[in-house]
Order: structure tokens, then C-alpha cells, then sequence
């Protein structure tokens, strides 16, 4: 099968190649310099540049043409575009349709389902999400000094001489 199509693929390359030889062979005459004089070559010299402005005249009004239509086509989407906006789209009205009708509507009256949305729920009971933790609120103070009461902590300030530095400080 890949070699089918390989070599169909490898023809048709040949075949393209033969149709361009065959299209510039019918369009593009063969030149013939050998033998002409200086002003024979002059001449065929002019005569080819007058066809390429010819040619590059017929491009340049083209692609003028093809600018202005894009132009063209450009300005009509706008003014399409405008004119579309200009109506008042009519405010739509919401819709409640159950299930039942909306799947009646969906598979048509030949199969008969009916949904019942609340028997697939989960029933929670009022007492879990009643219940309430008590926080206890304490005397902060308290707590403060049950800490301290087993870590080493500095002296009152008042047996403390000048003299005699902490023995918790670092001395200076």
C-alpha cells in the first residue's frame, strides 16, 4: 500500500514537472543571440523591457484593484455591523421548567421518566450542625503566671543592690 502510493505520489511530481516544461515552452519563446549584431541585441533588449513594464503595469492595477475591493468589503462588514446594532433585541423572559417537563421535552412523551431530586439528597440531622463547642474563656494572668512557675526567672528589682548584678545576665 505505501509503495502504491509512493510511486503514485513520485508520478505526479513527474507529471507536474512536464506540464510547467510544457506551459513556458508554449508561452516563453526560446532567445536567439548567437549571430546578431550589437544593434540587434539593443533592440531586443528594449522590446523585452517594454513587455516587462507592460506586465508590471497589469500587476500594479491589479493589486490596486484587489487593495480597493478589500477596502470595499471591509467598509460593508461595518456598515453591517452598524445596521445590526441599531435594533432592540427583545428582553428575554426566564423560564422555570421542572425536570420532569424539561426531560419530557428533551426524550419526547414516548418514554416516561420522572425525577424526583430530593430522594437523592443526603439527610443530615439538626442536632450535628446545632451542637455548638463551649470555649472557655480564661484569666489570661493566670495562665501567665502558671507558666513561670518552673522556668528560672528574674528577681524582684528591689533585692537587687546596684552593686551586685543578676546572676541571670550577662555581665558587662
Amino acid at each position: 500500500m505505501l509503495a502504491k502510493a509512493k510511486e503514485e505520489w513520485e508520478q505526479e511530481i513527474v507529471d507536474k514537472q512536464a506540464e510547467k516544461e510544457r506551459y513556458l515552452a508554449e508561452r516563453v519563446t526560446p532567445l536567439h543571440t548567437n549571430g546578431l549584431s550589437l544593434s540587434q541585441l539593443q533592440d531586443l533588449c528594449r522590446e523585452l523591457h517594454e513587455k516587462v513594464e507592460i506586465v508590471d503595469e497589469e500587476r500594479y492595477d491589479i493589486e490596486a484593484k484587489c487593495n480597493h475591493n478589500t477596502r470595499e468589503i471591509k467598509d460593508l462588514k461595518i456598515k453591517v455591523l452598524d445596521l445590526r446594532g441599531k435594533f432592540k433585541r427583545p428582553p428575554l423572559r426566564r423560564v422555570r421548567v421542572s425536570a420532569d417537563a424539561m426531560l419530557r421535552a428533551l426524550l419526547g412523551s414516548k418514554h416516561k421518566v420522572s425525577m424526583d431530586l430530593r430522594a437523592n439528597l443526603k439527610s443530615v440531622k439538626k442536632e450535628d450542625t446545632e451542637k455548638e463547642r463551649p470555649v472557655e474563656v480564661g484569666d489570661w494572668r493566670k495562665n501567665a503566671s502558671e507558666r513561670t512557675v518552673g522556668t528560672k526567672s528574674h528577681p524582684p528589682a528591689a533585692s537587687l543592690s546596684p552593686a551586685a548584678p543578676c546572676a541571670l545576665c550577662p555581665s558587662p
